[in-house]
């Protein structure tokens, strides 16, 4: 994109000093040829000029693709702190692309702040999210992941070449490494992606429709119901008596027959009875509140 600008504002841009006698005669200029410390002034020109526009306008994007070309840089200074991550750079700048033009969008001029100061946490956040999204679930060694990319590329030649899906013999061949490397890179390509154990299924078969993957597998554990009911519990208990919490001890943890309670409290075993029941009576309203009253 070129743009236009008068002799003040083409002073700051390498070299554009010579403009018309009167000062005003616009210059052209290659927005993205513009030195980082050159855009971070024009940046301002070009944000007070946007504030004078109608949003939608011709002049309003113009004004606005120029700031984007001229603030490019920025997004290359931040997605180099990412370079070796094993993504394709070309990738992380594009997604900072998006954090920049969020950053442009959003910056007003009276918050008093440096423009590159507003946008860096836009764009590096963006790029962020970026490797959020699409980093693999479960973590592999780097010589699978790239192993993996491999293979995906001689899986594709092969097909295409064969029309039909290739041999773990044949893609061994074609990369030159033995079938036992194929086979465990293909196993860790497995980890790339997860999926939920509510995701719905798909497809014709009975197993499909209302059907989730959770449906098929493992087991429903009992032993977790238990949690949620020793944390009610917990607090109920300690509410108690100490003779009441002393009785539920001895018949629900020692196992200790009413018989045998009663000899220790001094008591029959019929009112060791009675007071069992009122006391699982008031745990079991404590727990289940209005239920328990049904």
């Amino acid at each position: 994109m070129r743009t236009a600008v008068n002799r003040s504002q083409a002073q700051v841009v390498e070299g554009h000093t010579e403009a018309g006698a009167d000062g005003g005669e616009p210059l052209e200029l290659d927005a993205r040829s513009v030195a980082p410390r050159d855009a971070r002034m024009l940046s301002r020109q070009f944000f007070r000029r946007m504030a004078e526009l109608e949003e939608g306008t011709h002049d309003y994007q113009y004004a606005r693709n120029t700031l984007i070309e001229m603030n490019m840089s920025l997004v290359r200074f931040a997605a180099g702190r990412f370079r070796g991550r094993g993504d394709d750079m070309d990738d992380i700048v594009q997604t900072g692309m998006i954090g920049l033009i969020k950053a442009i969008d959003r910056f007003e001029l009276s918050r008093e702040v440096e423009f590159t100061s507003f946008a860096l946490p836009y764009i590096v956040g963006e790029i962020k999210r970026f490797f959020r999204d699409t980093t693999w679930a479960v973590h592999v060694p780097r010589r699978l992941q790239e192993l993996r990319v491999e293979l995906a590329k001689a899986r594709e030649e092969l097909a295409s070449r064969l029309d039909r899906e290739p041999t773990v013999a044949e893609l061994a061949t074609l990369m030159n490494i033995t079938e036992r490397q194929v086979v465990e890179g293909q196993i860790a390509a497995n980890g790339y992606n997860s999926s939920s154990l509510d995701a719905a299924l798909t497809g014709d078969g009975p197993e499909s429709g209302e059907a989730v993957l959770a449906d098929f597998i493992g087991i429903e554990e009992q032993g977790l119901r238990l949690v949620e009911d020793f944390h009610t519990l917990a607090p109920l208990m300690a509410e108690l008596s100490e003779r009441d919490r002393e009785i539920i001890h001895l018949r629900f943890v020692e196992e200790a027959t009413q018989a045998e309670i009663g000899e220790r409290l001094g008591c029959s075993q019929m009112h060791v009875s009675r007071l069992i029941k009122r006391i699982i009576a008031r745990l079991r309203e404590g727990m289940l509140g209005e239920l328990g009253c049904a």
